[in-house]
């Protein structure tokens, strides 16, 4: 069989002064930013899940920040694709715990100390999700109060509407009774659950057909808290797995700090309508 020449098919072969795939893309970059501090053989996969994470995180917060504007513009129905994604987004960050969970106890011990203090924890681009999406606790700040431009970002996003404050603002625009108090409310806090705001949707729900956009927006809502879940719990499920009940390098309580972020309910109204109707 006669090799096959790509040219013969009109493949460009020579990249002389001419833009490539790992030019546009960065790769030398990317390929050069997994810099072991430890010989151990599974600190590069260590490395690359985290560093991919934070690449779908930041995918994330691209479409969550379109999507808002979307919604606030009366522009839903485009926002729908965009919350979609996001939910797709989270589908990977869980299918990478599958990878890291081929890490055993024994395997981390080889370069734990390596990590120092690092943590997950400190991710200021999860904190920026947990805030997009009203999950808000200005105490979070700390964390990175070392980092003035990171600390800038996260004071921004406590400033401006949550995702799920921007759904209920498009509920209000669209006659539904929203009260004052919720549209009104201090952004930068988390949001607690209202049994106002529970009846709103729950009116929605009762008649779906009347109020079709409104009930999309809270499905692609529910799918992505499912999704968010999920990743929670896997998170949860991994970190046991690999070191069980100690302490996380971060200083946290680790698993037990972990199990308790898995009651947080990010849209608490949209879970419980369903006990109702």
């Amino acid at each position: 069989m006669t090799p096959y020449n790509p040219a013969k098919d009109g493949a460009q072969m020579s990249f002389d002064g001419r833009m490539s795939y790992g030019d546009y893309l960065h790769i030398d970059q990317i390929l050069s930013a997994q810099q072991q501090l430890t010989p151990a053989h599974d600190e590069m996969l260590f490395i690359i899940q985290h560093q991919t994470s934070e690449l779908w995180m930041k995918l994330a917060l691209h479409e969550m920040d379109a999507a808002r504007r979307a919604i606030a513009e009366a522009r839903a129905p485009e926002a729908f694709k965009m919350l979609s994604r996001i939910s797709r987004i989270f589908e990977q960050l869980n299918s990478a715990w599958d990878v890291l969970r081929t890490m055993t106890p024994a395997d981390y011990t080889t370069f734990r100390e390596g990590l120092g203090q690092s943590s997950g924890f400190q991710s200021h681009q999860y904190r920026l999700i947990e805030f997009a999406v009203g999950n808000r606790n200005p105490a979070m700040l700390k964390p990175h109060a070392h980092r003035a431009d990171t600390t800038a970002l996260l004071q921004a996003e406590l400033a401006r509407p949550s995702l799920y404050d921007e759904a209920l603002r498009h509920l209000a625009r669209a006659g539904l009774p929203l009260p004052a108090e919720v549209l009104e409310r201090d952004l930068s806090l988390a949001w607690v659950k209202n049994e106002a705001v529970q009846e709103v949707w729950a009116t929605v729900y009762r008649d779906p057909v009347r109020h079709w956009q409104a009930y999309e927006l809270a499905e692609k809502l529910v799918d992505l808290e499912d999704y968010f879940r999920r990743w929670r719990f896997n998170h949860v499920t991994t970190v046991e797995r690999v070191i069980g009940l100690k302490r996380g390098t971060g200083g946290t309580s680790g698993v037990s700090y972990l199990r308790r972020m898995l009651e947080v309910e990010l849209f608490p109204e949209l879970w419980h309508l369903r006990t109702v109707l």
